[in-house]
Formats: C-alpha cells, structure tokens, sequence
C-alpha cells in the first residue's frame, strides 16, 4: 500500500464529485475546472501560512538595512558574514525560510494531483477522470508525449497556452523575489526558482499542470493583497 493511496482516493471522490456537480454547465471541461477549484480550496486553507510569511517577509524588509551594513563589513570574509547575518534574523524572530511555508505546505498536495492522473485505477476501479480532457488534451498525458501528433497541434497548443501564463506569473514572481531576496545564493536561487516551474509543467500531466497554475495564480493576487495589508509599512 503506497503512502499516497488514501490521500489519492480522497482527492479522486473530491474531484470527480465536483466534476460530476458542474458537468451539466462545464461539459467536458468540468474535470479541469474542478481541480481548479480544487487547488483554490487547498490554498484557501493553507491561508494562515501564508500570512506567517507575509509577516516574516515584513521583518526581513525592516532588517535589509542592517544586512546591506553587514555585506559591506564582512565583505572580504564570507563565513563572518553568514554567521552575522544568521545571527541578526535569530534575534529578530526574522528566519529566512518562513516565507517558503506556503511553498513546502502544498507540495504533498501536487504529488497526490500528480499521482492521480498517473493511476488507471484508483481503490480498485477504474480511475475515469482520465477520460476527461481540457479542449481536446487529455488531463492525465503530458506535453512531450503529445509531440509526436506535432507542435502546433490541437492538444499541444493547450500546453502551449499553459505555459505561456506559467511563465508570466514566473516573471512576475521573479522581479517580486529581486525586490525582497537576500543577497549571495539564497537570493539568485529565489530568482530562478519560479521559471522552473514552466520546464517542470512540460514533464507533469496537464492535471498538474493545471494545479501549478491554479495555485501560481492565488499565490500572485495572495501576496500582492498580504504585501498591502502587512508587508508595506503603514503611512
């Protein structure tokens, strides 16, 4: 019995539910939605992370003065720098990684998307949301198994169109990310990170696919909402 199972039949119900509720208004595209709807309700409730880390990011941009100070006095002496620095965010209750909360939190709810449209079967029967499809591409198949049928085609374009707004919230994200990173690898990794989020949709079902994007997009109007209301500094 993998680990996965339980969770991945209690998303199955979820969805398929939901599919089978919208069908009659979404028509064949009522199993996309629904795990639209279904990603935007997982992140609905990972919500009070997600305003941890918005006051973490809060005082790490009230201690940026004082981290720009420190890179210019340990300039020539790195590891006194990492210590300095680590030391600074302790003391403030600042630590760099509470922003990746959200982030880690929704991980083991993409592999249970993943692993769904990857099952023919799920608790013994027959897993049907498979046959479901998002304008002619299957939910459960990938891009570069599509590419034999050509890369202009119907279903490939559907992916196409995936990652074209992928990359756009990976560009918002990553100018975001310039603003707020640290300095060294940290920074650099947090600038890249969100582009790889387009290579890796090409790999992954359109289901999940669907999922990077639908939870992307909360992430995108999430922060800039919670940059207002708690990260600006009040006037």
């Amino acid at each position: 019995m993998s680990l996965f199972d339980v969770p991945v039949s209690l998303a199955y119900a979820l969805v398929k539910g939901m599919a089978d509720g919208i069908g009659p208004v979404a028509g064949p595209a009522a199993a996309a939605i629904a795990i639209i709807l279904f990603t935007l309700l997982l992140r609905l409730a990972m919500l009070p992370l997600a305003v941890s880390a918005a006051k973490g990011e809060r005082a790490r941009a009230r201690l940026l003065p004082k981290v720009q100070a420190l890179q210019k006095r340990h300039a020539k002496n790195p590891q006194r720098l990492q210590r300095e620095t680590a030391a600074l965010y302790e003391a403030e209750g600042a630590t760099p990684l509470k922003g990746c909360l959200p982030m880690f939190a929704q991980w083991p709810f993409f592999m249970v998307m993943y692993r769904l449209f990857r099952s023919a079967t799920v608790a013994g029967h027959q897993n049907v949301l498979l046959a479901h499809t998002l304008l002619g591409a299957p939910l459960g198949q990938n891009w570069v198994g599509l590419l034999g049928g050509g890369l202009f085609a119907p279903p490939s374009l559907v992916f196409l169109g995936l990652f074209a707004l992928l990359m756009a919230l990976a560009v918002w994200s990553s100018r975001r990310a310039a603003r707020t990173a640290p300095a060294g690898a940290a920074g650099a990794l947090a600038r890249v990170a969100p582009f790889g989020t387009v290579v890796f949709a090409a790999f992954v079902p359109l289901a999940a696919g669907l999922y990077l994007l639908a939870s992307g997009t909360w992430t995108a109007v999430e922060r800039a909402v919670l940059h207002r209301r708690i990260v600006a500094p009040a006037v």
